[in-house]
């Protein structure tokens, strides 16, 4: 994961992404018949309702804290203090916890190889978004929410990594020199980066996918590919011993929220569905709002 955070924010910077800031308001049509009162908001007006907002005062410093200690982390954690051959030779499954110990000793490097293809595969997936005419409008925002959503992913990964040292499975593989097993990089088992990356990538590409397409059949297909593509990476760092179950469960839980929390808290609040509606008034000589109330859920 170390040059995944810096290679998004080189893309980032060279695309001069612009994000809008500012709600678009739907149109809406005066009928004169009805002396100034304005319709309703029109269908067209609706489709072409953003999905997303965009707050540079929140949303730049959460990119920014969590791009830049990510790239200072990822200078710690791959330069770990390497072990002691006591050290090494001192472990013992038996004190790994109980839900772990099954795991101790697991070791398999064409297992770590595959993962690396999902890994560096999920990275461009949620940019097929754009083959979508109403996302490819949006393709600033939803660029930056792809970059926000990736940015504290690895804010909580390099973290947790550089205050916890948790030597992997395969440190346990009594089958490997001793040599082999003091890298410092065998001390950074917690959380499973991979899992992590490949769910916050995935699950980010269905949620756009399904907010912009509520109707549509696909998005279950796509949720099921999150699922899979999350589960098979977290299932391959496992028989590779790169990460105890517990390592694998704690990095998928956090790249599925920041997959689906970051475009969620950035939605609009869509005033359709609700059973209070605000319109503008207009009738040539005074200005004002029409407050419209519909009871029992109705939409308008």
């Amino acid at each position: 994961m170390r040059n995944i955070l810096v290679l998004f924010l080189f893309v980032f910077v060279c695309s001069h992404i612009k994000a809008q800031v500012t709600e678009p308001v739907d149109s809406i049509k005066v009928d004169s018949v009805s002396k100034g009162m304005p319709a309703m908001p029109t269908s067209e007006g609706k489709k072409q309702h953003r999905r997303y907002h965009f707050n540079p005062y929140v949303d730049i410093p959460i990119v920014a804290v969590g791009g830049g200690w990510s790239g200072f982390a990822f200078s710690k954690i791959y330069n770990k203090t390497p072990s002691t051959k006591e050290q090494i030779l001192a472990l013992d499954k038996k004190n790994v916890p109980a839900i772990d110990r099954w795991a101790a000793g697991m070791h398999d490097e064409n297992a770590d190889a595959n993962s690396n293809y999902f890994f560096y595969g999920s990275i461009p997936v949620p940019f097929f978004l754009f083959l979508d005419k109403k996302i490819r409008k949006d393709a600033a925002t939803v660029s930056y929410l792809y970059l926000e959503a990736m940015s504290i992913t690895g804010l909580f990964y390099t973290g947790s990594v550089f205050l916890v040292d948790r030597y992997r499975p395969e440190a346990y593989d009594t089958t490997r020199t001793v040599d082999d097993r003091l890298s410092g990089n065998e001390k950074d088992a917690f959380l499973g980066g991979h899992p992590a990356l490949v769910a916050t990538s995935l699950f980010f590409t269905a949620k756009v996918f399904a907010d912009y397409n509520p109707h549509s059949g696909m998005r279950y297909v796509l949720y099921g590919v999150a699922i899979a593509g999350t589960g098979a990476t977290a299932y391959l760092r496992h028989i590779a011993g790169k990460h105890f179950p517990t390592d694998l469960l704690t990095g998928m839980a956090l790249g599925t929220a920041c997959g689906i929390l970051v475009p969620q808290l950035h939605k609009y609040k869509n005033v359709k569905d609700s059973n209070l509606g605000f319109l503008p008034y207009f009738d040539g000589k005074a200005k004002g709002l029409t407050i419209i109330y519909r009871p029992h859920g109705k939409t308008f």
